[in-house]
Parts: structure tokens; C-alpha cells; sequence
């Protein structure tokens, strides 16, 4: 089933992207009333009307294109925390954020992205990273590459010499362990800043315009997507002890994407210094 709809037309799945972001995310963009924001668990983590009415959209859509799927949305996971174990469990999963980088949403900057992926037996096998403010949307499917707006992506490799740029999770929202952790990118060589929209800074990893990210949380909606993206580029990716990121947790982390392996093996050296 799932290795037949991979080999069909996935343009379809793009269109349910963006006809998701039509209908809720950007007729509210820069129009939000303040009863359509709450905070779930403090001031920065928030969630608006378009979170939740464009996750139910793609939720109902995705579904129909792949029967027999199953859907791991950040927002149905809020309500109901047993939902997120659909990730080890046997049927294909959508793994859905949509709307990534929700406080620049709030405030009205055109850094945010809705995340789709394509997930099975733990494995990602393809993705949708759509930044609707900017028209842009990034694919990657397992095996066949990367593409930005149609066009193949290609990490590359860092300028010789040139400081490494890496967004990285805010030190003030780690445990005390991985903040000492990410405090070892602040060193000479590197160029370390805290992160927008997770997605958009793995875009920017897949397109060369950014080094690396180093993440100390794993929630699978934030990161799936992404971490394709990356290694469909061309880049590289492992968590603290070298292994690569499991979807599902129970990762040792904090860990890293990177344009390539040799930029991933110096964020994670410097992440092992500083823990």
C-alpha cells in the first residue's frame, strides 16, 4: 500500500498542503483576534485558530489519499498524549505541525511553515515543508532528493574557513544538562543563534544558507519533515551519541542537522565539550 502510493503522484499530497493553508493559515495571517491565541503551557508556547482548523483540515484530507493512515498532529497530541504512540505502531502516519513557528506567526512575520511527513515503521519516507507567506514549498522523498519550488536542493558543503552558522534551541528552555550541552557551540569557529521555525531552519540547512541546527527537543512534528529534507540534500544528521534521530524519542540528545558530515561531526564535538 504505502510503497504503491509513494511510486503515484504526490503532487496531490502538495495540493492538500496548500489548500489547507488557503482555507485557515493565511486568511488569519496578520488578522488574528486576540480570543484566537492561547497559551498551552506558558507564553511561548502557543496555539491560535489557524493551528487547530488547518490541522483538522489536512487531518481529514491526508487521511482520504491514503486509506488506512493514521494522523500524529501537534494539536491532537496536546489533547490526547496517546496519540503520539501511533509512531510505533504498524499503519502508515502523517505526521502533521501546521503552523511551525507559531509565535512569528502571532506576530505577524512571515517566518513560519506548515510540516507535513510521511512516516512508517519509524521510518520517514517523504515530506512537505510549505512556508506559505514566502511561496515556497520544499519536497523530499526517501531516496529520490530534495526539491525547493521545483528545483533540486543541494546542501553542499560550509567555506573553508568561515565561522559555522548554527540555530540552535534557546539555552532558557532546556534541562540543565543540555543547556551545558548547547553552551559548548558558543566557541571559537562557530557561530551559534537560538532558532526561528524549526522548519524553516532546516530549509535553510538544505538550501546552504545555514550550517547546522542543534535541537534539544524531539517532538516528531517539529523535526520529521526536516530531517529529510536535510539528508535528501545532501547533509547529515545524529544525535549526541552518534546515532542517528529516532521519530519516535528516546533519543540522546541534543542533536544535530547539518550540510554535511563533517559539519555535523564538528556541531556534535562541540556539543560533547560542552556537556
Amino acid at each position: 500500500m504505502i510503497d504503491d502510493f509513494l511510486a503515484g503522484d504526490l503532487t496531490e499530497v502538495e495540493a492538500a498542503v496548500r489548500a489547507a493553508a488557503a482555507a485557515e493559515i493565511t486568511p488569519r495571517f496578520r488578522q488574528l483576534a486576540a480570543h484566537e491565541i492561547v497559551e498551552k503551557n506558558g507564553p511561548h508556547d502557543l496555539v491560535t485558530t489557524a493551528d487547530r482548523l488547518a490541522e483538522e483540515h489536512l487531518t481529514a484530507s491526508l487521511s482520504r489519499l491514503l486509506p488506512g493512515s493514521v494522523v500524529v498532529g501537534e494539536e491532537a497530541v496536546h489533547a490526547d498524549p496517546e496519540v503520539y504512540g501511533a509512531l510505533g505502531g504498524d499503519a502508515p502516519v502523517w505526521i502533521v505541525d501546521p503552523v511551525d513557528g507559531t509565535r512569528q506567526f502571532v506576530r505577524g512575520e512571515a517566518g513560519f511553515c506548515t510540516l507535513v511527513a510521511l512516516a512508517h515503521h519509524g521510518e520517514t519516507l517523504a515530506s512537505w515543508t510549505y512556508a506559505a507567506a514566502l511561496d515556497e514549498m520544499a519536497v523530499a522523498v526517501r531516496g529520490r532528493g530534495a526539491t525547493l519550488n521545483g528545483v533540486p536542493l543541494k546542501a553542499g558543503s560550509p567555506a573553508p574557513g568561515d565561522a559555522l552558522r548554527v540555530a540552535m534551541s534557546h539555552p532558557d528552555y532546556t534541562t540543565d544538562a543540555q543547556k551545558r550541552a548547547l553552551l559548548g557551540l558558543r566557541t571559537e569557529g562557530i557561530d551559534a543563534r537560538p532558532c526561528g521555525s524549526a522548519g524553516l531552519e532546516y530549509l535553510a540547512v538544505a538550501r546552504g544558507t545555514l550550517e547546522a541546527v542543534a535541537f534539544n527537543w524531539e517532538f516528531a512534528w517539529d523535526h520529521a519533515a526536516g530531517l529529510l529534507l536535510v539528508t535528501e540534500s545532501g547533509g547529515a544528521q545524529a544525535t549526541l551519541s552518534g546515532a542517528p534521530f529516532r521519530i519516535a524519542g528516546g533519543n540522546d540528545l541534543p542533536f544535530t542537522a547539518a550540510r554535511d558530515r563533517a559539519t555535523a561531526d564538528t556541531v556534535l564535538a562541540a556539543l560533547r565539550a560542552g556537556a
